[in-house]
């Protein structure tokens, strides 16, 4: 029906992304064809197929101009700044889709859900992982709602920029970054650590050596290289997951192996002995983090959203998604786990990597041979991807900070193959840091490590929050109406409020667990330089945020805007009127019923 008012647009922000050029647009006409700035806008499609994928010299170059390959919805007034980025939109619908759905399953979900098991208990791991589910659904509603209208180089750093402060933007997207860098390092010392589940034979150093190696490989393909890794792992996982799940629930009816320890029914046993909760209310704070942790990566959709060329027709779905990723993969797994391994398991507390992961400890227990092995080579392909995250996100985010100023104008710079070269280089240069593992010191080295990124992502979901009331503040106060935006966050305004409460409950959660931390009957009481300690690993993201956060404001000296100052058209890409949404709704409506309950689940209602 509006295939005449769809079209790309070629314009803005060419080269460093500033420099803005204007230009009028019509239906059915890229910028190309309306000036004389052709010059400028470049056409990856005529270089050779080498050079698309990075593997040749000339695909290192400078890219000369925007590809303009993000679709305009709708009449685009006159002298509107387009914000093109110079990123490539080489990502495809299923690329997304598997991103939003599987990109966030890995160690905090297949390992760190053992750890949370002992502190927190089969109930307490529930409440927690269901909470920042609730959490996590506002926060990507509302990311959807505002990357669809506004699929912007950066994502939602760029929008708190525009939509908050300049300067807690500053902070914002310099905390992400250092959030990625120093998870790469960590994330390639899992992977060394979940080998180990086979052998020891060979030094830690060659599996850092050699998983660095596969990650560097990856990221020369840009950004197509990560998106088909991200699809074809998450493929894996969510089979491993499906599949654990199916086994879980025969053994816990008593339908596993006669040899091993699900040979008669289990059900609810172990809620009872040892019982729901290993540590109450202070078990169940304690879990927090780690839930977070282990759907740390969800919010890359948003900055995805600039890499696929028709958001609006791709991002729906994938935001969708991720709610039934939460409750069927993330809560119906975790339900399995604690109802099939109790909370003082002895080898929960033994080993590391995949030897306390209460996946691998069911099907050893089970006595169903192979399986265990399956899921410990998808633990180390999973490792390995959310390594391959660390530098799409970091990388993008960093080129963003530099397109706005906040980072050196090194960090701009896109190759031909569409990869923020230098950003990219910036964030691989923390992988060797794995290698401190090889030291004594490598345990405390880490603890610190990940220290800084552990509230991180709950500061990058809150500001998200945030910057959504604000969007939608000024949104209403410059005479919008939300008939107009082509995909509206499931609880609105509500929403984003619940997202912002959410995680100030989780964040003085984690700040009581900081100060009275759990401790063991077994083991003497914690002196005081070790409960600062304890204090300090559990809550030095939020002084690093602060820092940043000054440092920002001492250098630009920016204030937040008022609703009618905030920038609503730069970006902007759907310029629909609220007759057209109308009318594109009472069209959709015309569709068969079961073809309409598909979309209001899944897709594009």
């Amino acid at each position: 029906m509006y295939d005449n008012n769809e079209k790309k647009v070629e314009s803005g922000f060419a080269g460093s992304g500033h420099d803005e050029t204007l230009v009028s647009v019509h239906p059915g006409v890229t910028a190309k064809q309306l000036g004389d700035n052709s010059s400028e806008y470049y056409d990856p499609s005529k270089e050779s197929i080498f050079t698309r994928l990075g593997v040749n010299a000339e695909s290192f170059k400078r890219a000369p101009g925007s590809t303009g390959g993000l679709v305009v919805h709708g009449q685009a007034p006159e002298l509107v700044g387009h914000d093109n980025p110079l990123l490539q939109q080489k990502m495809k619908p299923r690329h997304l889709q598997m991103i939003a759905v599987g990109g966030s399953i890995g160690t905090g979900l297949f390992v760190g859900s053992g750890s949370a098991l002992t502190k927190g208990g089969p109930a307490g791991i529930l409440i927690a992982w269901i909470i920042i589910g609730v959490m996590l659904i506002n926060v990507t509603q509302a990311l959807g709602e505002m990357a669809i209208l506004y699929p912007v180089s950066g994502g939602f750093y760029t929008l708190a920029s525009r939509m908050l402060d300049q300067s807690f933007a500053f902070a914002l997207g310099w905390n992400y970054v250092l959030q990625w860098a120093v998870v790469l390092p960590l994330e390639i010392t899992v992977a060394a650590s979940t080998v180990a589940y086979w052998t020891d034979a060979v030094p830690v150093a060659a599996w850092v050596t050699i998983f660095m190696l596969v990650i560097l490989i990856a990221s020369v393909f840009g950004t197509l290289g990560y998106a088909e890794e991200e699809f074809w792992s998450s493929c894996l996982k969510l089979f491993v997951v499906v599949l654990f799940i199916f086994i879980g629930i025969v053994c816990i009816c008593g339908g596993g192996p006669a040899s091993g320890e699900y040979g008669e029914y289990v059900g609810g046993r172990y809620w009872k002995d040892p019982g729901a909760f290993a540590n109450g209310f202070k078990g169940v704070c304690a879990v927090f983090v780690t839930a977070a942790f282990s759907f740390s990566g969800t919010e890359l959709v948003g900055l995805a959203a600039t890499e696929t060329p028709n958001p609006r027709e791709t991002m729906p779905s994938a935001v969708k998604n991720t709610f039934w990723r939460i409750t069927m993969i993330f809560i119906t797994s975790l339900t399995i786990v604690g109802l099939a391994v109790p909370y003082n398991d002895p080898r929960l507390f033994d080993g590391s990597g995949a030897d306390i992961s209460p996946f691998v400890i069911l099907m050893d227990k089970a006595h169903i041979p192979g399986i265990n092995h399956l899921i410990n080579i998808t633990i180390c392909i999973s490792v390995l991807s959310i390594g391959l995250s660390c530098v799409y996100a970091g990388s993008r985010t960093l080129t963003a900070l530099a397109e706005t100023g906040y980072a050196p104008k090194i960090f701009t710079y896109v190759d031909k193959a569409g990869r923020p070269l230098w950003s990219v280089v910036a964030i691989l240069v923390f992988g060797p840091i794995a290698y401190v593992n090889v030291a004594d010191v490598g345990s405390q080295v880490f603890d610190w490590l990940l220290a800084l990124s552990g509230l991180s992502t709950l500061f990058t979901w809150g500001a998200i929050c945030v910057t959504h009331l604000r969007f939608r503040r000024a949104w209403k106060v410059q005479g919008h109406s939300v008939e107009e935006l082509p995909f509206r966050a499931l609880g609105g305004t509500y929403g984003s409020a619940l997202g912002c409460l959410l995680v100030v409950i989780v964040l003085i959660a984690q700040f009581y667990i900081a100060i009275f931390p759990i401790e063991s009957p077994e083991d003497p009481p914690l002196t005081s330089n070790e409960r600062i300690e304890s204090f300090f690993l559990a809550y030095l993201a939020l002084p690093i945020m602060l820092i940043f956060w000054i440092i920002g404001f001492a250098w630009k000296r920016t204030w937040p805007k008022r609703a009618h100052e905030i920038d609503l058209d730069t970006g902007r890409k759907s310029w629909l009127t609220v007759e057209d949404m109308r009318a594109y709704k009472a069209e959709r409506a015309k569709a068969p019923l079961y073809i309409r309950i598909y979309r209001m689940l899944f897709s594009s209602s």
